[in-house]
């Protein structure tokens, strides 16, 4: 689940939730709305996390391999 992975992956780069925030361009409150499933993100913002984490979409989702 989204939600899950952005803490698990921010937390595992040792990114506080500000600091991530700073680095796509979003508030404190979008990270933290997000990683407890408050809000929900646009795609274009999911493509710009995938991307920074340099990861897949699916993984960014929690997607299994088909």
């Amino acid at each position: 689940m989204f939600s899950n992975k952005l803490k698990e992956l921010r937390e595992s780069n040792e990114l506080t939730q500000i600091a991530l925030a700073e680095k796509l361009g979003v508030t404190r409150q979008n990270i933290c709305d997000w990683e407890n499933r408050r809000s929900e993100t646009d795609f274009a913002m999911l493509i710009k996390i995938a991307d920074f984490f340099d990861i897949s979409l699916d993984e960014l989702l929690g997607r299994k391999e088909i």
